[in-house]
C-alpha cells in the first residue's frame, strides 16, 4: 500500500476536501452582511453541494460540477447582492489549475472562472461588482493553482528519483561485496585447497613436501584473514569512525612476491611512480592485479606471467600476461558464470576506465587502462 506521504499532495485528497468548507464559509458571510430574497439565499447552498459532490466523490470530474458552481453565483448577483459568493470563481480557478491533467482543461475551467464576473456585470443593472479586480484576482489564483500543482509534480518526481537512485546504490553496494567477497575469499579459499590438495597427495610418499604444503597453505590462510579483516573495518569504519586501510599499488610488488612464493613464475615491470596513483585508482588495481596472479596460478600455473604497470600522460596501464600451458577445466567448470572478469570490468568501468581480458596465441591477457588524476594537486 502506498502511503500518503509517498504520493505527496498532488494526489491526496486533503485539499479538495476543505474546498466546500471554503464555498459554504463564503456564503454564510453574504447571507450575514448582505441580506437578500431566500430564493437567492438558497442559490449559494448549490455551489456548496457541487463542491462537496465533486471533493468526495472521486469519480466526478470538476467539469461536470463547474456549471453546478457557476450558474447559481451569477444569478445570485442579479439584484447586486451576496457579492462574497464570487470566491467560488476563485476556488473554481483553483482547482482547474491544482487538478486538471492536462494544460488544456485547466485553461478552459479557468475561462470559465474568469467569465463568471463578466457575466455578473452582464445580468446587473447598474453593475454592482468592480469586474475588472475580479478577472485580475480570478487570473492570479488560477497561475498559483498551476504553480502548486507544478511543484507537487516535481516533489513526487524528486521522491521517485530517491527511491531510484537507492536502489541503485543498493545494488551497486552488493556488487561491491561481491566482488569482495570473492577476491578476499574466493582466492584465500582457492590457494587454500591447492596447498591442502598438494599435500595429500605426498603425504604418504614425502613428509617433508607434505608440511611444506601444509606451511603454505598456513600463510595463505592467514594472508586472508588479514585482507577480511581489513575489508570488514572498511565497511564498518563509518559507524567505527576510523579510517580504514586499503591496499595501494605499491603493494602490488607485495602481492607479485607472494604469487611468487606460492609456485608461479612471475615477473613484474613498473614504470612511473605508483605511490602517485590516487588511492581510489590503486585499489582498483591491486585488485585487478590480484584477480589475474590468482587466474593464472589456477588456470596457468605452468607458464610464464608478466604484470606490467605504467603510469604516464594521465593514465595508468596494467597488462599481465601469461604465455605458456594454459589447464582446461571440465565443461561444467567451463559454463560457470567467471566472477573474477566481471569483478574486474566493473571495477575499471566505475572508475571510467577500459578493460579487456581475452586468450592469446600461447597463453591469456588481461589489460586495463585508467584514468589518473593526482589527488595531491588538488
Amino acid at each position: 500500500m502506498i502511503g500518503r506521504s509517498d504520493r505527496g499532495w498532488f494526489e491526496t485528497d486533503d485539499l479538495r476536501r476543505v474546498l466546500p468548507f471554503f464555498s459554504l464559509a463564503f456564503g454564510l458571510v453574504a447571507a450575514i452582511t448582505q441580506p437578500s430574497s431566500a430564493a437567492d439565499i438558497a442559490l449559494t447552498a448549490v455551489p456548496v453541494i457541487a463542491w462537496s459532490l465533486w471533493a468526495f466523490s472521486p469519480s466526478v470530474p470538476l467539469a461536470a460540477v463547474s456549471i453546478a458552481i457557476v450558474v447559481p453565483v451569477v444569478v445570485a448577483q442579479r439584484s447586486g447582492q451576496l457579492e462574497p459568493v464570487m470566491f467560488n470563481a476563485c476556488l473554481l480557478a483553483f482547482a482547474a489549475a491544482r487538478w486538471s491533467r492536462s494544460l488544456s482543461a485547466a485553461a478552459a475551467l479557468g475561462l470559465l472562472a474568469v467569465a463568471t464576473p463578466i457575466l455578473v456585470a452582464l445580468v446587473q443593472d447598474p453593475m454592482e461588482v468592480a469586474g475588472g479586480i475580479w478577472v485580475v484576482a480570478i487570473v492570479f489564483i488560477w497561475a498559483v493553482g498551476r504553480a502548486v500543482a507544478r511543484q507537487e509534480r516535481l516533489v513526487v518526481e524528486l521522491e521517485g528519483t530517491r527511491r531510484r537512485l537507492a536502489r541503485q546504490a543498493l545494488f551497486d553496494e552488493r556488487r561491491r561485496v561481491a566482488r569482495d567477497v570473492h577476491d578476499f575469499v574466493g582466492h584465500g579459499l582457492a590457494a587454500v585447497m591447492l596447498e591442502v590438495t598438494s599435500a595429500r597427495h605426498v603425504l604418504r610418499r614425502d613428509a617433508d613436501a607434505a608440511e611444506e604444503a601444509l606451511r603454505s597453505a598456513e600463510d595463505v590462510g592467514r594472508r586472508s584473514m588479514q585482507e577480511l579483516r581489513r575489508t570488514v573495518t572498511l565497511l564498518r569504519s563509518d559507524e567505527a569512525g576510523v579510517a580504514a586501510s586499503v591496499p595501494t599499488a605499491s603493494e602490488i610488488p607485495a602481492l607479485v612476491d607472494q604469487a611468487r612464493a606460492g609456485g608461479l613464475a612471475v615477473e613484474l615491470h613498473t614504470r612511473g611512480d605508483l605511490s602517485r596513483i590516487p588511492p581510489s585508482v590503486g585499489l582498483a588495481l591491486y585488485r585487478i592485479a590480484q584477480e589475474a596472479l590468482a587466474n593464472a596460478a589456477r588456470h596457468a600455473p605452468r607458464a610464464r606471467t608478466m604484470l606490467g604497470l605504467e603510469l604516464g600522460h594521465g593514465r595508468v596501464a596494467l597488462l599481465a600476461e601469461s604465455s605458456g600451458p594454459v589447464v582446461t577445466g571440465t565443461p561444467s567448470e567451463r559454463e560457470l558464470p567467471h566472477y573474477g572478469l566481471i569483478g574486474m570490468q566493473e571495477r575499471a568501468t566505475a572508475l571510467g576506465g577500459e578493460f579487456a581480458a581475452g586468450p592469446t596465441g600461447d597463453g591469456w591477457r588481461v589489460r586495463c587502462e585508467l584514468p589518473v588524476e593526482d589527488e595531491r594537486s588538488r
